[in-house]
């Protein structure tokens, strides 16, 4: 899947802000057929459809080998690890009411849900109004949350996870119950392929236009993360699980793939010239004549003024 998009699908209508048609049942996007369907209230729920199960499969992917090196590598880390963890809660503490860990529900292998266990790097609230898309402008950070998140430090809890037999170290992200995609046949990991690739996607979401956020997630950035995925999981062996360990460790991130898959450019053009189209009509609102009775917007009236 490539970062061009035809005129004609949602994508396209997202950013030039036209309604998408809700009583269409399928609509075509860049990663296949987009399948709209009702959610609560009036919002719609997206997701690629119809998608083919997972048909390769590395056989070091689902190995016993693979679940050993998790272990292996999980316990000789722990007497680093857990001083820094014990630093970070200290911190977590410290500077914001709340828990200092975060639990939600996840998708794991073969449709299961478990739970999964982060560091708290949000404001701690009781009504869980935080967006399911998470932008680098969107959500109240704690003092020490936004750091946390940028250099990856709230996945440490998740080494537990792995330990108990849900996670691994290297694998698909576990996505909430609304943004998954397909069944995982492995074991989903801490880090990944797509990890790497969209570990600035915060900073990317940002320049979506908040409406729209939800729509774009789904249709465009979950697609390309799938695709990683799928790439992945073809291909995966012990020395890729090392360097994309290596890498996440170093924090080597390399947005090339996801520039790629969501046309990040072409997003940022396409908000440019929406931003100078609407000057352009603001303008010419201003400067055309208006009927005596007419109700002109305050704006105009001061530019007509001056």
């Amino acid at each position: 899947m490539e970062g061009h998009l035809d005129a004609d699908t949602p994508v396209t209508a997202i950013f030039e802000g036209r309604s998408i048609d809700r009583s269409a049942h399928y609509l075509a996007c860049a990663d296949g057929i987009v399948e709209l369907k009702p959610a609560s209230g009036a919002a719609l729920a997206f997701r690629s459809a119809p998608y083919d199960p997972i048909k390769r499969l590395s056989p070091w992917s689902r190995s016993a080998a693979k679940r050993l090196f998790d272990c292996a590598c999980v316990l000789l880390a722990l007497p680093l690890v857990v001083p820094l963890m014990l630093a970070i809660a200290i911190a977590v503490r410290l500077t914001s009411t709340g828990p200092v860990l975060f639990f939600q529900k996840r998708m794991g292998r073969h449709g299961r849900t478990f739970t999964i266990v982060k560091f708290r790097t949000l404001a701690h609230v009781t009504d869980k109004e935080h967006h399911a898309v998470t932008t680098a402008g969107n959500q109240h950070f704690t003092p020490v949350g936004r750091y946390l998140r940028r250099l990856k430090l709230d996945e440490l809890p998740q080494l537990l996870n792995v330990l108990f037999g849900d996670m691994s170290l290297v694998g698909p992200r576990p996505k909430i119950p609304d943004h998954a995609m397909f069944d995982l046949p492995c074991r989903p990991g801490i880090t990944g392929a797509a990890t790497i690739a969209f570990a600035c996607e915060e900073a990317v979401l940002a320049h979506v236009p908040s409406d729209r956020l939800e729509a774009y997630y789904h249709t465009v950035v979950l697609p390309a993360k799938r695709q990683l995925d799928i790439e992945y999981l073809a291909q995966a062996t012990f020395l890729s699980d090392l360097d994309l360990i290596v890498r996440s460790v170093l924090r080597r991130w390399d947005s090339s793939a996801m520039e790629r898959l969501l046309g990040t450019q072409p997003m940022e053009e396409e908000e440019t010239m929406q931003r100078s189209r609407a000057s352009i009509e603001l303008v010419g609102s201003a400067r055309s004549p208006m009927p005596p009775n007419s109700d002109r917007p305050a704006q105009a009236e001061e530019a007509a003024a001056s």
